[in-house]
């Protein structure tokens, strides 16, 4: 029975402490040591677990601005836009989509001087066709993850 959905508990529990220990991880899991670090040495080789990482409140150190970037890309240069913008350090997020525009890039930024500043360098490359960017007012929620469902 402790076996039973350990991928998932165990996971689950990480989500909630990624700093827990294997021998915390190994009681909250009813299990061993070893079966823990087995099943999350197995879970990173699969790229189930990708690393562990603080959550920065970017607001906090003055990065008051987020933006939301919409771009249309001629066909031909998508990868390399998307290239761009992954090595850009302040665009935190950046997806290849279907509708009305290519890519949506979510960028956090000192002030909207700064932003203005990174976008109208964004927009010199001419294989982007159109764009346009809403300021984010509120944010609901951000880098939220879940947890997974256990069977019983």
């Amino acid at each position: 029975m402790a076996h039973e959905n350990l991928d998932e508990r165990l996971i689950n529990a990480l989500l909630e402490n990624g700093r827990e220990s294997l021998r915390s991880l190994s009681d909250e899991l009813d299990v061993s040591v070893t079966t823990v670090s087995n099943h999350l040495h197995d879970l990173e080789a699969e790229g189930v677990v990708n690393g562990y990482t603080p959550l920065i409140n970017y607001e906090a150190l003055g990065y008051d601005v987020t933006a939301v970037i919409n771009l249309k890309v001629e066909g031909s240069a998508l990868s390399d836009i998307t290239d761009r913008l992954e090595a850009e350090p302040q665009i935190m997020s950046a997806y290849e989509t279907t509708g009305d525009f290519d890519v949506i890039a979510i960028g956090k930024f000192e002030d909207t001087d700064h932003m203005n500043d990174q976008i109208k360098t964004l927009l010199s490359e001419a294989d982007i066709e159109e764009s346009n960017t809403s300021v984010v007012l509120n944010t609901v929620a951000e880098n939220k993850q879940f947890e997974l469902p256990v069977e019983i």
